[in-house]
């Protein structure tokens, strides 16, 4: 299937590793350019080498998406380079854990304000666009508990749920899709679950045996749904939540 997305423009923030980078890859593989945001620089500059190899226009920059001016700054960047937005990726994630103070604003400031910061600055780019596309990256931990540990990071993936649903309503007449993409168990080199794999086998085992289908992702296989989504081919798919688990939820969805 044709997805309609070459000589798209694309920004994906937290694009340098697991599903960012996954997404980022894919995005170019169908032939966008891409431009992409981390906070280390070397890793910044390699993912962009890598993502010039396909043959699409790339830039990255350094960013600490919490810095709203910085990452203000950072999305029009962008648009200069590429010539406009036509996709914008939030992917970002401070992967934030307890209940404590610090913890709910690291989580605020990046997963939830990062996203929102992103679209505004994004915004006049997508509508000029007439075709623009906005996917917030939340997680299943939004709408399921998963221990009092991750209440921090499971708040605001679930104002993601609610801040994108209205988004999405607010910009339709614009040309402008909105939707979110809810990841289940992930596993990737050096990620959360890798993390768990090496300190505590009995707990990433347990993990992997809660899923039906005997497995974690592939950063990938998130990546693919992601970049369906971006495309033309999802024109009539707005204010929805995408849920990528691999049947690990149990919730039926209405």
């Amino acid at each position: 299937m044709d997805l309609h997305l070459k000589g798209k423009r694309a920004v994906v923030t937290g694009a340098t590793k697991g599903i960012g980078r996954a997404i980022a890859f894919g995005l170019a593989a169908e032939g966008c350019d891409v431009a992409i945001c981390a906070r280390d620089a070397k890793d910044v500059n390699a993912t962009v080498a890598e993502l010039k190899a396909f043959g699409v226009n790339a830039y990255g920059a350094s960013v600490d998406v919490a810095g709203c001016s910085e990452l203000e700054s950072f999305v029009n960047d962008a648009a200069s380079v590429l010539g406009g937005i036509d996709i914008l990726v939030c992917n970002a994630s401070a992967f934030a854990h307890g209940a404590g103070q610090e913890a709910f604003r690291a989580a605020f400031e990046v997963d939830l304000m990062h996203t929102r910061n992103a679209c505004e600055a994004a915004l006049p780019w997508l509508e000029r666009s007439g075709a623009g596309s906005i996917i917030a990256i939340s997680s299943i931990s939004g709408s399921e508990d998963y221990g009092y540990d991750s209440v921090s990071y499971g708040t605001m993936k679930a104002a993601l749920f609610f801040y994108v649903k209205s988004l999405a309503r607010h910009v339709a007449a614009k040309g402008i899709r909105a939707n979110v993409v809810s990841p289940g168990t992930t596993l990737f080199d050096g990620g959360f679950w890798d993390r768990v794999r090496i300190n505590d086998p009995k707990s990433f085992e347990a993990n992997v045996a809660a899923n039906p289908l005997g497995r974690m992702a592939r950063p990938e296989e998130i990546a693919d749904a992601v970049v369906f989504l971006a495309s033309p081919r999802a024109s009539f798919i707005s204010g929805t939540n995408l849920v990528v688990d691999g049947t690990l939820t149990m919730r039926v969805q209405g």
